[in-house]
Parts: C-alpha cells; structure tokens; sequence
C-alpha cells in the first residue's frame, strides 16, 4: 500500500500529539467509544488525518501503549540510576510510575485492558514493552526479599503492586490535600511496613 502524502500543513511530529490525545481518551471513555473523530478534534486536524500517521485506530492503540511502556521504562531507569538501596530505589520506581500515571504523561499501563481490540501479533509486541517495564521492579523486589525487607517477591506481589498504584488513577485528585510523594509514601507503607513520613534519604 502506497504511503499518503502528508495533509498540507500536518508536520512529522503531529504523530506523538495523537498518541497522547489518543491513550488519553481511550483511558478516559474507552476504546470502543472513542472515534478517530474523537482524537483528531482533541489535538485540532481533521477526521481523517490520523490516518496519515496510523492505519486504524488498532494500530493507534498498539503504539500508543508500546510508545508509552517504553517512555516510562526510559525514565524509570534514569530515575534509579545510581541507585544501589533496594528500599530506596523502590520508592523512587513507584513515586516515577504515580508521575506517569497522574501528571500527564501518556497513562500506558492504565491501557492495558483494552488489549482485547488488537490481534495475538499486537498482544506479543505489547506484552514484550510490560516485560521490559517490569524488569527494574521484580530485580527490586528480588532484592529486598533477599535482604528480609518482604516476605515474598513472587511474581504476584508485583502484578499486585501495580494493580494497586494503577487504581489511583480512579480516586486520586492533583488538587486534594494527599500529593504524590505521600502517596508513594502511602504504597511503600503497605509493602514494607515503614511509617508513611519516613522516606530516608532521596
């Protein structure tokens, strides 16, 4: 199939406005009911010029999820770089993934229930980014088991740690009285037994 030319006026980088625009509102309204009409008015094209970027609105799902995992796999690394303190390191992972999910950033994980709009070749190239963003988490948790920080570091206390942290999405309010680094704090609580305000060094 013949690539379009670009709509007069549609730059190269639109592409990264309608991935944002488009996790955005699948996470907001569902990715059944959103339309490429829908994503198209939420960055200021036309309908149809999604489709200079992306073939289908699968397709804008795929690598809106993909694109996302690996941006925040990205930052996730460079956030604990240097980082040898399993118990540090793992505060700082999870205040780095409240930021993605809460302060703009394109909310990947929060996507990941849609899934079922997309083919087994889509799934294998989503599973393969979460695999990725999940390495730096279970080698943390590895760690702190070891040491006798937590009882478990079975595969299970990471997937519950993110359903946990992900479930703020839902409740969590930028203008309440609870910010992020005491929600970290809150999560670190639960898993480690720690008391909420003692964060140790950053």
């Amino acid at each position: 199939m013949p690539r379009r030319k670009l709509e007069p006026g549609l730059e190269p980088n639109r592409r990264s406005d309608l991935l944002r625009a488009a996790a955005r509102l699948f996470v907001e309204k569902g990715f059944d009911a959103t339309t490429t009409r829908d994503i198209a008015e939420a960055v200021g094209m036309r309908s149809g010029s999604p489709f200079y970027h992306f073939r289908s609105k699968q397709e804008l799902l795929k690598a809106a999820m993909i694109e996302g995992l690996d941006a925040g796999y990205a930052r996730l690394l460079a956030a604990i770089d240097g980082l040898a303190d399993p118990e540090q390191r793992l505060r700082v992972l999870v205040r780095t993934h409240l930021g993605t999910l809460l302060e703009g950033e394109c909310p990947a994980p929060m996507l990941l229930g849609e899934t079922r709009a997309l083919d087994a070749a889509a799934h294998a190239e989503i599973a393969a980014a979460f695999d990725r963003y999940q390495v730096p988490w279970q080698e943390t948790l590895d760690e702190l088991a070891q040491a006798g920080r937590i009882a478990s570091a079975t595969p299970p206390v990471r997937l519950l740690l993110f359903g946990m942290l992900n479930w703020s999405k839902h409740w969590y309010r930028a203008d309440g009285k609870l910010s992020l680094d005491e929600l970290a704090d809150s999560a670190l609580a639960l898993l480690l037994g720690a008391p909420p305000g003692n964060r140790g060094e950053r």
